[in-house]
């Protein structure tokens, strides 16, 4: 009897009205939010402009979904071109399958069009986006959990994730690889965020350093996986890819910290201008508030002077007719008596 386990969803998919919300498509749209949202934070401490994050992430979020979708499909073409398989299949994605792989390369393309677009270096862009992109694959990682999928081997650890009797899958407790793949997607970014500050990776560095950690993690992940793959010398396909990007990010940043040491002093053109200017127009219109409340303090002293001038000559008038005032009383009584 399993004391303990992770239950997944009875469904995943809300349906409201005629308009069904997809539990594996949420994740997608919060993990591009939070990519853009940090990346966009990360960028403007850079040196950048405010919103050149999104403006070039129209470019690398779509082809980045183009790319993911078609590694799956390629390399699970099985699923959706074997006998009895419906190839429209490739094109419900929202019934999961998108390789990580395929997403970075393709989006990359995008992310480049965008840059050269802009005037931007694309390595420092990149490397602006690192952690917000493993941060997004973090909670990418959950839409598994929604539809059920890419589990582990069967286990009883209090953790085990329970699935349920469906196409394709087997009812019990398995490993919750996307659990396990999640956790290591916020550790890689913490990592890089701690080595961009303690090292100031520049030129593309910090970028490579997100892909060999995430590397080194999904060959574990994909170890424990039981879901069918192609297999190339007994190990997964995913397996040697990982290795072979991770050995690919590795000499990346041996060479360039050789070639182009240090980080970029000029990452966005104009973005020091613009800034400058803004906080040149910051400080005339605190300036210029400054002025304003030093002539309204000027002009309510004078008009406490004025007040007081008055005040002070209605008291001598005041004075002027108590004085005159006795004399014309006795006038009035001696001229009484008299």
């Amino acid at each position: 009897m399993d004391l303990a386990y992770i239950p997944s969803p009875s469904t995943g998919v809300i349906n409201l009205g005629p308009i069904p919300l997809r539990g594996y498509a949420f994740c997608i749209i919060i993990g591009v939010f939070i990519a853009v949202w940090f990346g966009n934070k990360r960028w403007v401490a850079r040196g950048g402009r405010p919103g050149t994050v999104a403006d070039i992430a129209v470019w690398a979020v779509p082809f980045g979904l183009v790319g993911g979708r078609l590694y799956h499909v390629i390399t699970d073409y099985q699923l959706y071109f074997s006998e009895g398989k419906d190839w429209v299949d490739a094109f419900k994605i929202w019934q999961g399958g998108l390789g990580i792989w395929g997403a970075i390369a393709l989006g990359a393309v995008g992310a480049w069009i965008g840059c050269r677009r802009r005037g931007i270096p694309l390595p420092a862009w990149a490397d602006a986006l690192a952690p917000g992109i493993v941060l997004a694959q973090a909670c990418g990682r959950w839409g598994n959990w929604f539809n059920q999928e890419l589990y582990g081997k069967p286990t009883d650890v209090p953790w085990a994730l329970k699935i349920s009797e469906g196409p394709n899958r087997v009812a019990g407790t398995y490993h919750p690889t996307f659990l396990y793949e999640s956790l290591w997607c916020v550790g890689v970014a913490l990592l890089v965020i701690w080595a961009d500050r303690r090292f100031k990776l520049g030129h593309g560095r910090a970028f490579a350093l997100y892909v060999a950690a995430y590397c080194a993690g999904r060959v574990w992940t994909e170890y424990l996986r039981v879901d069918e793959a192609h297999l190339i010398l007994g190990l997964r396909l995913n397996v040697w890819t990982a290795m072979i990007v991770f050995v690919l990010a590795v000499v990346y940043m041996v060479i360039s910290s050789k070639v182009r040491p240090g980080r970029e002093e000029i990452v966005e053109p104009g973005a020091a201008e613009d800034a400058a200017a803004a906080e040149e127009a910051k400080d005339a219109e605190a300036a210029t508030d400054t002025e304003g409340a030093e002539g309204a303090a000027d002009e309510g002293d004078a008009d406490k002077d004025r007040k007081a001038d008055g005040g002070a000559e209605r008291a001598g008038d005041s004075a002027d007719r108590a004085a005159k005032t006795p004399e014309k009383s006795g006038a009035a009584e001696a001229a009484k008596n008299g």
